[in-house]
Parts: structure tokens; C-alpha cells; sequence
């Protein structure tokens, strides 16, 4: 890989120091252990695993972890959680811990069988539980949290301002925004 790029450069993400900025997202059903071994290869910086239910790592179900087989992987280790019960949460971060060098908490996502629990992108109709849930995690673990967000849930609750300060005063190591709104299948402005 040319790192000459100006586009790449080492990133920091609280004490974790990546090679690069290029980090591989998670996906459901793509970023497998395989594919994410390939991403490493060919200079991703950091990669994460596909999201990981925080309630079913809680309840114990084996076919979940396996989702975090990360035999043979170079560091670091991004892995995402998502979940709207702050005691499953933090229960699955220090699950994760000794797997992970970061814990990405999905707020996000907006797949219809995620947010009709309540987890997703929904926890951006209730910035106080977001909030709790990135508080409670961060107090749980030792390793980096960051949080993925979108802009907000619709036109009425454009919410990623607030939601990140509040994130930043939790000691969140760090916040991606996906510049549209639950709602939307286009973003009309860009937030970032």
C-alpha cells in the first residue's frame, strides 16, 4: 500500500495508534473473519467485526460469538456492539474486552429488525438512554469506546450535535456521523 497519500495518516484513537485512517466498517454478513483478514492484508489500519447483538452475548448464544472468532488477526480490533439494554451492554463490552482494542457502540444502524427493539438508529429518539448506554460502557471497560451515530432519526430530531457533546463529556473516545437521517434514503445536507 502507497502511504504516501495525504489522505492517510496514523490515527490515535485513545491509546490504541492505528497504521493508517482507513478503517474497514462493520457489515453484516461481510466482514467475517476471512474477509477482514483480506482487508488487513492490503493496509487497512484498523477492521471490525460484523455488529454483535449486546443481548445475545448477554443470554449466552453461541452462534453470536462466534461472530468474534479473531484467531489469526493482526491488531487492532474494532469490535461493534449494539443494544438498547444499558445492562446487557455493558455486560457484552467486557465480554468483548479481552478480544477488542476498541468497542464501537452501534447507534446507527437502521435496519428494521434492529430498531424495532429499540436498538440502532431508534436510540436517536432518546439521547438521555444513548447517553447512559456509551456512560455505562465507558465506566465498564478499560479499552477505547467510540460510538457510531447518524445525523438523526428525521427532520424533526437532528440530533448528532447534542448526542456528540453529550458523548464527549462521557469520555466517548470518538463519534462517526453517517450524514442522513433514519428517514431518509439520500442525504440533503452534508453535517460533516
Amino acid at each position: 500500500m502507497n502511504t504516501s497519500n495525504k489522505l492517510l495518516h496514523k490515527l490515535k484513537i485513545g491509546d490504541v495508534e492505528l497504521e493508517n485512517n482507513l478503517i474497514l466498517a462493520p457489515m453484516a454478513g461481510i466482514t467475517d473473519l476471512p474477509f477482514r483478514l483480506i482487508c488487513k492484508e492490503y493496509g487497512a489500519g484498523a477492521v471490525c467485526t460484523e455488529m454483535i447483538s449486546a443481548k445475545a452475548l448477554f443470554y449466552g448464544d453461541e452462534k453470536t460469538k462466534l461472530l468474534l472468532n479473531t484467531n489469526g488477526e493482526k491488531r487492532p480490533i474494532i469490535v461493534q456492539l449494539f443494544g438498547s439494554d444499558v445492562e446487557a451492554m455493558k455486560a457484552a463490552s467486557k465480554y468483548v474486552e479481552n478480544i477488542a482494542d476498541i468497542i464501537d457502540i452501534n447507534m446507527g444502524c437502521p435496519a428494521p429488525k434492529v430498531v424495532k427493539n429499540g436498538d440502532g438508529s431508534k436510540l436517536l429518539l432518546d439521547i438521555d438512554l444513548a447517553v447512559n448506554i456509551a456512560k455505562e460502557v465507558v465506566k465498564s471497560v478499560s479499552k477505547p469506546v467510540t460510538v457510531k451515530i447518524r445525523k438523526g432519526w428525521d427532520d424533526n430530531h437532528i440530533v448528532y450535535e447534542e448526542l456528540g457533546k453529550r458523548l464527549e463529556d462521557v469520555r466517548s473516545k470518538g463519534y462517526n456521523i453517517t450524514s442522513e437521517e433514519q428517514k431518509k434514503n439520500i442525504s440533503e445536507e452534508n453535517v460533516i
